[in-house]
């Protein structure tokens, strides 16, 4: 088992080429991002070297509060593309910076239809999609029922999936909170579900594999965290 510091990872090569001021802005992001995850969350990965060198996949995860998707795409050592409620970008300021990190709008209720087609583009040429299939952040800091969208980007897009789960997002920054505390954040990379694996399963096993290996991670980063 490894736990390490975590910095901005070091990016690898996406297969989708983006211009350079597209690039350079997604790592100036990752610099400030990495720069309060260690000041102020003293944040920590687990199990890195899980995440596939190349090739897209579904990233799973948990989903405690708004430090969750920075937080996790910054431990990624490749571009992520992030789903975000169609409602944030009611916002003007919030919808230009989420847009300009390819931010894929979703419905309250799962992808839609335009949602799942980007997100079945970008998986298809290669890319990584993250995603929270609770739906919502939680209530009180345990993990909600898995919704089931996810498993029909599996089987139409054939990407493996790969489960992460994050620890200390509830205590720093509560749903009933409007400004995050420093605290002590930990992230845990699961191990990788296989193409394969996922094809042979149907809707309600693949989201009881998943349900159980993102449960596994929680266990394993709220043990890390514990830890002097």
């Amino acid at each position: 088992m490894t736990t390490e510091t975590v910095a901005p990872a070091k990016p690898g090569k996406n297969l989708t080429e983006r211009s350079f001021a597209s690039r350079a802005w997604y790592e100036t992001v990752r610099v400030v991002v990495g720069a309060v995850a260690l000041g102020l969350f003293r944040l920590r990965c687990a199990h890195r070297e899980r995440f596939p060198a190349a090739g897209g996949f579904l990233l799973l995860s948990n989903h405690q509060s708004h430090l969750d998707p920075p937080f996790v795409g910054l431990v990624v050592p490749r571009r992520v593309n992030f789903v975000a409620r169609d409602t944030l970008f009611k916002n003007r300021f919030f919808a230009w910076l989420i847009n300009s990190l390819d931010a894929i709008p979703i419905d309250r209720e799962g992808l839609g239809l335009a949602g799942l087609k980007e997100t079945m583009r970008r998986l298809k040429r290669g890319e990584i999609v993250l995603l929270f299939p609770e739906g919502t952040r939680t209530p009180d800091g345990e993990m909600q029922p898995l919704r089931p969208g996810f498993s029909a980007l599996v089987q139409r897009t054939g990407v493996p999936i790969v489960p992460v789960a994050l620890d200390g997002a509830y205590q720093a920054w509560p749903r009933n909170a409007k400004l995050p505390r420093p605290g002590r954040i930990q992230i845990v990379v699961g191990e990788p579900i296989s193409t394969e694996t996922a094809k042979s399963l149907d809707d309600r096993a693949l989201v009881a594999l998943v349900d159980e290996r993102i449960r596994a991670c929680l266990a394993e980063a709220r043990t890390l965290r514990a830890a002097p």
